[in-house]
C-alpha cells in the first residue's frame, strides 16, 4: 500500500474552523484526522510541506512515516512542526486500523475501558463570548449574559447527566460576559504584567458561587486559568477557590518548579501540561511532581507519541486527562486514547455546538449518562462527510 495523496478540508465550526486532513491510498483506503488551522495560520501549508515528501510510502510504517518527519524537522521541531506530524500520523493510524480491520485503540494495546466520563469544558463561557451566536439565531441554546445565567447553564449541566464542568474566568457588566484572558488573548486589563487585580478575584468568586448554585452538590467543578496569571497570582486564587472543592484548578505555566511551589501550596488538586509536546518536555514536570493531573492532547502530540506520554505520567503516578477543545473527530481521536491508557482521569468535551457538528461524521460519537460511548469500527470507526463539510465553508 502507497500513499497518493494529501487533502485538507475545513468547516464552519461557530466560533471555530473545523480542519481535517484526508490521506489517500492506490489500494483504495483513506484516513483521516484532525488539525487546528484557525489559531494557527499555516498548519495546512506545513503539512502538505510535510506530507509530500511521503507519496510513495507505505502510510502502515508509521514508525518509519514518524522518524523521516523528525529527522526532516529538527531543527523547528516543536509547535506547528510537531502538530503537522502528529496529524499526519493520525491519519495514518486511521488507515493502518482500516487495513487491519481492527479500531486505532487496539494498535494502542487495547481498550482499559468503552465509557469514558467526560466534562463539560467551558461551560457557559462559549455562550457568553459568543452570545450572538445562541438564543437560536444559530445554536438553540440560551445566551450567557449574566450570573444568573450561568447558573441556569450549570443547572442543565445537571439535568443533562453530566458529573463534571469547567469554566474560565468570566467578568459581566451591563453589555454581558467577557473572558478575562490577558495571557491568551494579548489584550486587555492584566498585560502584559499578568497581575491579578482584585475586581477580577472577586468576581471568580462570585463566578464560582453561582456555578455551585446551579450545578447542585453531585457536580464537580474544575476552573481554566490558563497562561493567564504569574505564580504570585496563581497562588491567590488557589487559596481563595478552596472553598468549593474543584475537582482541579488548571493552569499553565513554562517552569516545572514554579508550578510545583503551587502545587505545594494548595490543597485544591492542580492540573496542567495541555501544551506540552513530547516525553522530553513531559518529564521535567514530572521529575518535580509539578500536578496532579497531567493532561496531554492526542491531536497535537499523535496518538503514539501521547501514548507514551501517558506511559511515562503513570510511572510517576500520575493520571492523565485528555485536552480537547475541537471538533467532531479530534472528540473521536481523543475518546480512542482515553480508552487505551490505564491512568485516565476524566475526558475534556466541549457540549455546546453547531447544529451540523455531529453530521460531520459519517458515524457520530454518542454520549450517555455524561459518557462518551467508545466506537467499535475499524480505524476511528467514522469518516469525514465530505458533502457536509462543503455545505458549511469556513468564515474564519
Amino acid at each position: 500500500m502507497k500513499i497518493v495523496k494529501l487533502e485538507d478540508f475545513h468547516a464552519d465550526g461557530g466560533w471555530d474552523t473545523y480542519s481535517f486532513l484526508k490521506i489517500s491510498t492506490d489500494e483504495g483506503l483513506t484516513g483521516w484526522s484532525e488539525f487546528n488551522e484557525s489559531r494557527r495560520k499555516g498548519m495546512t501549508a506545513l503539512i502538505h510541506g510535510l506530507g509530500n515528501a511521503l507519496i510513495g510510502e507505505d502510510p502502515c510504517a508509521i514508525g518509519r512515516i514518524d522518524a523521516a518527519l523528525y529527522a526532516r524537522s529538527r531543527s523547528t521541531a516543536g509547535g506547528l512542526t510537531s502538530h503537522a506530524i502528529a496529524a499526519i500520523e493520525n491519519a495514518c493510524l486511521d488507515i493502518r486500523g482500516k487495513a487491519l480491520g481492527v479500531p486505532v485503540y487496539e494498535l494502542l494495546g487495547g481498550a482499559v475501558r468503552n465509557h469514558m466520563p467526560v466534562y463539560w469544558s467551558r461551560c457557559g463561557v462559549l455562550r457568553a463570548r459568543c452570545a450572538e451566536l445562541f438564543d437560536g439565531k444559530v445554536i438553540d441554546r440560551p445566551a450567557v449574559r449574566t450570573l444568573d445565567d450561568l447558573k441556569a447553564a450549570a443547572r442543565e449541566a445537571r439535568e443533562r447527566g453530566f458529573k463534571a464542568l469547567k469554566t474560565n474566568v468570566l467578568l459581566f457588566d451591563d453589555k454581558g460576559g467577557r473572558l478575562v484572558a490577558p495571557g491568551m488573548i494579548g489584550t486587555g486589563a492584566g498585560h502584559p504584567e499578568l497581575n491579578l487585580a482584585e475586581d477580577v478575584l472577586a468576581a471568580l468568586i462570585d463566578q464560582l458561587a453561582a456555578l455551585r448554585e446551579g450545578a447542585g452538590k453531585g457536580v464537580r467543578l474544575l476552573l481554566d486559568l490558563n497562561f493567564n496569571y504569574k505564580p504570585e497570582g496563581l497562588r491567590r486564587i488557589a487559596k481563595a477557590v478552596e472553598p468549593f472543592d474543584l475537582l482541579w484548578l488548571e493552569m499553565d505555566l513554562f517552569e516545572p518548579k514554579a508550578l510545583s511551589l503551587i502545587r505545594q501550596s494548595t490543597t485544591t488538586p492542580i492540573a496542567s501540561l495541555e501544551t506540552i509536546l513530547g516525553r522530553r518536555n513531559l518529564k521535567p514536570y514530572l521529575e518535580n511532581y509539578s500536578v496532579d493531573v497531567a493532561i496531554i492532547d492526542a491531536q497535537w502530540n499523535g496518538l503514539v507519541e501521547a501514548t507514551r506520554m501517558a506511559a511515562m505520567a503513570d510511572a510517576y503516578e500520575v493520571n492523565v486527562a485528555s485536552h480537547n477543545f475541537n471538533g467532531p473527530l479530534a472528540n473521536i481521536m481523543s475518546a480512542h486514547f482515553c480508552a487505551a491508557i490505564p491512568n485516565f482521569r476524566i475526558m475534556e468535551f466541549d457540549v455546546d455546538e453547531v447544529p451540523w457538528k455531529a453530521k460531520l461524521l459519517t458515524n457520530p460519537y454518542v454520549i450517555e449518562n455524561g459518557e462518551f460511548v467508545l466506537p467499535t469500527g475499524p480505524g476511528w470507526g467514522t469518516a469525514i462527510n465530505e458533502a457536509v463539510v462543503r455545505a458549511h465553508p469556513p468564515k474564519m
